[in-house]
């Protein structure tokens, strides 16, 4: 099967065509910091051709969500340290998903003089779960200054460079799901009057400017992209504009030469439309995965008929550490625990066995 073969991604070479989703699954507890239960759980899915580790801030401000890990102090990077390590003797690569919520968070989870900072003081719709006030509704953001834009920017590539430090093999930048780089491209989050907001190249800038800075820091062949061009996260904008705009970030994206563009549809309400997958395949000239929803008899059609180069899966992840060898051998899954995702322990986290038994 096209699945299971090698694939050269920059100047790595993979095992297989098949990586493992970032999921949040909210586990470091302590400030922010990878722990020992994260060490195991990415030891033990450390088969995939290629993990990319969960969302993490490059910023106390991109700390949105509760328990997410960080990535800006020595703290974090001696514990994101301890994780890499441990995939690479295991024989597995791992790059790291960069991931700032924007105004996808709450003031209640940031850290002591953090700010929840977007492009615009638009509040994304909906509520959110907090450390100390439960289920709350999203707060307005503050919009960021000129100078807080550029700042953002220089924290995504410290972060990059940090990351490195640590082991990884590469970065992922989220430009997915509506958090930071996805709230300056739509008019919907962006209502900006400066070089960041206005025109579809303004509302491009800061993504281009993020790749601009971590392709300089590490070169381009360890850093790769995830977008949703689909209705995602409270979208208010009209097909026509997501298609244009979509199809400007992935035509912006051919000179960077990336390790791989990353197009998730991550259970959207709205279909996904396959059309879009199909001229986005089209204009990208490098490496392109796709995550959502696939099993392993869909994931070998998509790439027996070129649809894509890779195959992200994610949920099966969570309860699967041992997913290849489970598609290689027509081993059944185990079924997760959606009750256990977001939690602070073991639980439904590092303690699903291998189908031996491990």
């Amino acid at each position: 099967m096209k699945l299971f073969e090698s694939i050269p991604l920059g100047k790595l070479q993979l095992t297989s065509r098949i990586a493992m989703a970032p999921l949040t699954r909210c586990r470091a507890v302590d400030q922010n910091t990878p722990n020992e239960i994260m060490v195991e759980y990415y030891r033990q899915r450390a088969g995939a051709g290629l993990i990319i580790a969960e969302g993490t801030s490059p910023s106390p401000n991109g700390l949105g969500y509760r328990n997410i890990p960080g990535l800006f102090n020595q703290r974090q990077l001696d514990g994101w340290s301890s994780i890499t390590k441990a995939v690479h003797e295991k024989g597995g690569r791992i790059f790291l998903q960069i991931m700032h919520t924007g105004r996808v968070g709450h003031t209640n989870n940031l850290p002591e003089g953090a700010r929840l900072l977007a492009p615009s003081a638009i509040a994304q719709k909906g509520e959110i779960s907090t450390y100390a006030l439960g289920k709350q509704p999203y707060p307005t953001p503050e919009a960021m200054t000129t100078q807080e834009v550029h700042e953002a920017i220089q924290e995504f590539r410290t972060c990059t460079e940090m990351a490195i430090e640590a082991g990884f093999d590469g970065v992922e930048i989220h430009g997915a799901h509506g958090y930071l780089p996805n709230q300056f491209l739509l008019p919907s989050r962006n209502q900006r009057t400066d070089e960041f907001g206005g025109s579809r190249e303004n509302r491009l800038r800061f993504l281009k400017e993020v790749l601009s800075e971590c392709c300089a820091a590490v070169g381009s062949d360890k850093v790769g992209l995830r977008i949703s061009p689909f209705s995602y996260a409270d979208v208010d904008d009209e097909e026509q504009e997501l298609i244009e705009t979509y199809t400007s970030v992935v035509e912006m994206l051919n000179p960077f030469s990336l390790a791989y563009l990353h197009l998730s549809h991550m259970g959207d309400p709205v279909p996904v439309k396959f059309e879009m997958w199909q001229s986005i395949r089209k204009i990208y000239q490098g490496t392109l995965m796709l995550c959502g929803d696939f099993t392993k008899e869909t994931a070998e059609t998509a790439l027996q008929e070129s649809q894509a180069d890779m195959i992200a899966f994610g949920r099966d992840y969570i309860s699967n550490p041992d997913l290849v060898e489970r598609f290689k051998n027509d081993w059944p899954l185990s079924a997760r625990d959606n009750s256990l995702w977001y939690g602070d322990g073991a639980e439904g986290y590092s303690d699903y066995p291998n189908y031996n038994g491990e």
